[in-house]
């Protein structure tokens, strides 16, 4: 979706300032919402990409305005209000209603340390062969898609290179909508600054980008 997150080559945000010694959290309940969310229970068929969606959602003055915390614990409240699991007059007074039942699959504290280690890999096995070769030059499609992608609106339409070939991967664009898996070839595909940004760039830089093989077309 072309949203206020997919912010490459946009003006008037000015640069990105690297805090010196930054910690990992700014306040006590950053970490706290960090630990909830990474072992919470989270609707059956709930995926990264999913989670990502629901982040992009945000009204555009709220993503530009709340911290990264902040939208972690939105995320949640949207995907737990998305199956029932909660509801929103649970959310506003800040705890179950009466006559809830425990999940018998809750998780217990000496398994998340386990769980954090293990989150299920995205790559998948395929039988055909991938579409594009190394060094061959391709193009992003210029897609204009409502949902959820992987493909930043600034390299559409513009042509690279891949350089590296990753395999089958989990398409994000079907995952985040529950429309399964869908794995495609997963390529790395380098651009030249100059390529997306026009001759006021550094001719020698390039940006890397993975792309699926739906992304791309023959250049």
């Amino acid at each position: 979706m072309n949203g206020i997150h997919d912010l490459g080559g946009m003006h008037g945000f000015g640069p990105v300032v690297a805090e010196a010694n930054e910690p990992p959290f700014h306040a006590a309940w950053e970490g706290r919402a960090a630990g909830i969310l990474e072992v919470m229970t989270f609707p059956p068929g709930f995926t990264v990409d999913r989670f990502r969606y629901l982040r992009e959602t945000l009204r555009p003055d709220l993503y530009l305005t709340q911290s990264y915390y902040e939208q972690w614990v939105y995320i949640a409240e949207q995907a737990l209000l998305e199956a029932g699991m909660v509801t929103a007059q649970e959310l506003a007074a800040g705890h179950a209603a009466r006559g809830g039942e425990r999940r018998a699959d809750a998780m217990r504290s000496d398994a998340v340390w386990g769980f954090l280690h293990g989150h299920a890999p995205s790559g998948r096995t395929l039988t055909e062969p991938p579409s594009f070769a190394l060094g061959q030059a391709v193009r992003a499609r210029n897609a204009q898609p409502e949902g959820h992608t992987r493909l930043p609106r600034y390299a559409r339409g513009k042509t690279g290179h891949v350089v590296r070939l990753h395999g089958g991967h989990v398409l994000p664009d079907a995952s985040a909508h529950g429309r399964g898996e869908q794995p495609q070839h997963l390529y790395t595909v380098a651009f030249s600054a100059r390529e997306l940004w026009g001759e006021a760039a550094n001719g020698r830089d390039k940006i890397h980008l993975d792309l699926w093989e739906s992304y791309l077309e023959p250049a």
